[in-house]
């Protein structure tokens, strides 16, 4: 099967990609990470040069003043080893309504776990935590030796300060991905058996639960293209093509800031290196909010958020 190209599948079917009104400013602090998993898009480990310097988080601050969002996503590799964290969080509370924290739930563990948790509590930062299996071996075949028991604990530990649990205004939402070339299975029937096991055999709660497929890029790319799953993975996602995914996507509403400053659509597209609207510009040069009817740029790794229920 000759995969049709993204573009084309939208072209055929008489659908538009556009982006509307910008809700979310999302900020990936850089590709530096204690974990080295196999399905990171981003390539992002421990000896990563691309870290965002205090100079680009102020000017993200800055744009966040004239352009006022609903929610501020910060992303990495993982947020929590970079310095520019503390004031990214500090300043953006003051800012935006909704904070949000992507963790791998081991970064916060070894750099300045209490100091970090309080701050995240303090200002109310929703945490989404990475945590793609209750299986301890497939969790660990994923994101390496270790990760599992660490993974445990400091799901312990959000929920005995507050997060998770009911009426505290803590929000804990987990995230799971597939630990091989295969898509997740029903995100609701997951949801109900991560929300049972994890209940009865640890005690931990949280608010709510994702499953979102792999996007063929980066370390996960290289991983199909090694193992000779590429051909078969794609297939299985330009099938699985719903185009009612496309109206939803975060892409039509969010505006992407990587660690150098410059803009794109979503974090997959950074690490496709595809520009907001086909032009390198960096955030020092917006004045406002992206403009509304501005064409997204795709690519082919654009299957992975348009399948099934797609990736919103």
């Amino acid at each position: 099967m000759t995969l049709e190209p993204f573009a084309a599948a939208l072209s055929k079917r008489g659908i538009e990609l556009f982006r509307d009104k910008t809700d979310t400013l999302q900020i990936n602090v850089g590709r530096l990470c204690n974990q080295v998993c196999r399905h990171c898009h981003l390539e992002a480990g421990p000896d990563s040069p691309q870290v965002m310097q205090p100079g680009t988080a102020h000017e993200i601050i800055e744009f966040a003043k004239r352009c006022p969002v609903e929610i501020a996503d910060i992303t990495g590799g993982a947020p929590e080893m970079n310095p520019v964290l503390t004031e990214l969080i500090v300043e953006l509370a003051s800012l935006v309504p909704r904070v949000m924290l992507r963790s791998n739930l081991t970064a916060v563990k070894t750099c300045r776990k209490d100091f970090i948790l309080d701050l995240c509590r303090t200002h109310q930062v929703v945490i989404v935590a990475s945590f793609p299996s209750l299986n301890p071996s497939q969790t660990e075949s994923q994101r390496g030796k270790g990760v599992w028991e660490m993974s445990i604990e400091t799901l312990r530990k959000l929920n005995s300060i507050g997060y998770g649990q009911p009426g505290s205004g803590l929000e804990l939402n987990l995230v799971s991905n597939p630990s091989g070339a295969f898509l997740p299975p029903s995100q609701t029937q997951s949801e109900k058996k991560f929300r049972n096991d994890l209940y009865r055999k640890f005690g931990i709660v949280f608010n709510h639960f994702f499953t979102f497929a792999n996007v063929p890029l980066g370390r996960f790319r290289r991983w199909l293209i090694e193992s000779g799953n590429l051909e078969d993975y794609m297939r299985k996602l330009a099938e699985r093509f719903n185009p009612c995914a496309v109206k939803g996507l975060m892409c039509r509403t969010m505006l992407s800031v990587s660690w150098d400053g410059y803009l794109y659509d979503c974090d997959f597209n950074l690490a496709e290196g595809l520009f907001l609207g086909g032009r390198k510009m960096h955030i020092s040069q917006m004045e406002g909010a992206p403009a509304l009817g501005l064409p997204i740029a795709v690519s082919d790794h654009c299957y992975a958020c348009t399948a099934g229920s797609g990736f919103t």
